[in-house]
């Protein structure tokens, strides 16, 4: 039997200029080039959510991927979720987040698919995360996991899509 190799974070630090993975349990997931909609998507979402919580004073931190998320404390596993909120500022460094951040949106693409739907959903469910959106353009849908509360709800383009850590606050993604 072929023996499985097992990635670090050190090969991720390895990888040439430009090029995207994510680590998983030691293993690599190259990511590809996003397509127009999926930038699109991401960054109206970035600028709802800075917007909300600039006009409300917040205290939580909004990112876009590349930044980095080291969601457990170890050296085989590395995300760049699409977007996150975090809002304990103890967790941020010039590296990206170290544990969970409190909200994270992943885009669906093609190759992603399984990935956003499966392993990151258990993976982000584990660490810790608050709130997990997979905004899905193909389908048109949004599905939001609140992990604390145990639901998941699913939303069409179009509708208010409340937003769990923030009472009160609704995204219509479209």
């Amino acid at each position: 039997m072929r023996k499985e190799e097992i990635y670090t974070i050190d090969d991720i630090y390895a990888l040439a200029d430009g090029e995207r993975a994510e680590l998983i349990d030691g293993q690599i997931y190259n990511m590809a080039p996003p397509s127009r909609t999926h930038q699109r998507l991401s960054m109206f979402l970035a600028s709802e959510i800075s917007a909300y919580i600039k006009n409300n004073d917040g205290d939580c931190e909004v990112y876009a991927a590349p930044f980095g998320v080291y969601l457990y404390d170890d050296d085989l596993n590395y995300f760049e979720p699409d977007i996150l909120v975090v809002c304990d500022p103890s967790k941020l460094d010039e590296k990206g987040c170290h544990g969970a951040p409190d909200w994270t949106i992943e885009i669906v693409s093609p190759a992603s698919r399984r990935l956003d739907y499966f392993t990151k959903l258990f993976q982000y469910r584990t660490a810790g995360v608050r709130e997990y959106w997979i905004v899905d353009p193909l389908r048109e849908l949004v599905t939001v996991y609140q992990f604390e509360a145990e639901t998941m709800e699913q939303y069409f383009f179009g509708d208010e899509v409340p937003v769990g850590i923030y009472e009160g606050f609704t995204i219509k993604v479209q």
